[in-house]
């Protein structure tokens, strides 16, 4: 059981998007990712402790671009399996983007859909899949269109 007294794999998710993701502190994944977790997402994939760095620093990066960024898990499911309960959830993040996102902030708010999948043991994830919709953010902050008016 983790220090917060729950191997909840869902509540596991939910702290990572508050306490990380939403506040910029990578600590928590210190707490919450296994040392040996294998993270698959595109720009985070890795294992080990070059993982765990690669959501700290997607924690910051995300915060530092919306700084009010709040997560709401909106759905989620659990499935027991002998390597660990995987958990399915689709998180809506909202925020404004008043920090650097490929370039200077816009001032423009986002509303964002993100499915993560991971596997938890002992209250730790040990494998992660995610899928944040980047796209959304592109256009909802402006940089989508100022991709496509340079062509």
């Amino acid at each position: 059981m983790n220090e917060n007294g729950t191997n909840d794999p869902v509540r596991v998710m939910q702290r990572m998007f508050e306490e990380g993701f939403a506040t910029g502190d990578g600590a928590v994944a210190d707490e919450l990712c296994s040392p040996d977790m294998i993270d698959h997402q595109f720009g985070l994939a890795g294992t080990g402790a070059e993982a765990i760095e690669h959501v700290k620093a997607a924690m910051a990066d995300v915060h530092g671009a919306f700084p009010d960024i709040k997560f709401t898990i909106e759905d989620s499911t659990t499935t027991p399996g002998p390597q660990g309960d995987t958990v399915w959830v689709r998180a809506h993040g909202h925020g404004t983007n008043t920090g650097p996102f490929f370039g200077p902030p816009t001032g423009c708010e986002v509303d964002f859909t993100v499915i993560d999948v991971a596997r938890v043991v002992d209250g730790q994830i040990i494998e992660h899949w995610g899928v944040p919709d980047r796209f959304a953010l592109l256009a909802q902050t402006g940089v989508l269109g100022r991709l496509t008016s340079q062509s």
